[in-house]
């Protein structure tokens, strides 16, 4: 018999594992693709502020690439498909929450705002499965900072290997 904080650590090993792929899928989708199929999610409408709804670099192909991979990694690690579903899709909602909050800000497309670009894209996806995986409060909390160191050491290394533009 496993012990329960075997299992614990293998359950929020998985998550993060998915949050990081939620959130790679669309950085390797649009090294991979370069601008084909770079449709943005805002058709480039502008609000009345003059900025962008979300921005160029939140596109069609990054949101469904996104999707679709979290998904499949979901069922590859043992979770139902509906699980990756709400996790790739709660982590683009976070990411576009994220890019509409910038952009009223004022800050430009892929500029850098830390805790903003990360915690969104982790917690509502956390949030969407805590139920249905048993996460507590107090492992969602560890897995959105655990998320946020993780993801900023990933995306130096991609940046170092030329496979991201900036290095955050």
């Amino acid at each position: 018999m496993t012990p329960g904080w075997v299992l614990i650590f293998m359950l929020s090993l998985k998550l993060l594992l998915l949050l990081l792929i939620a959130n790679g899928a669309p950085i390797l989708c649009s090294k991979f693709f370069g601008n084909r199929f770079s449709l943005p999610v805002d058709f480039g409408v502008r609000l009345k502020d003059g900025f962008p709804l979300f921005g160029s670099s939140k596109t069609f192909r990054g949101l469904i690439s996104a999707v679709l991979v979290v998904t499949a990694f979901a069922v590859l690690l043992g979770f139902e498909w509906q699980t990756g579903l709400l996790i790739g899709v709660w982590a683009m909602l976070g990411d576009l929450f994220s890019s509409f909050v910038k952009r009223r800000l004022g800050m430009t497309p892929s500029s850098m705002a830390l805790g903003l670009d990360q915690i969104p894209e982790a917690l509502f996806p956390l949030i969407a499965v805590s139920s249905i995986v048993g996460l507590t409060w107090w492992q969602i909390t560890y897995l959105v900072v655990l998320f946020i160191v993780v993801e900023l050491v990933l995306s130096r290394i991609l940046y170092t290997l030329k496979i991201r533009k900036k290095p955050y």
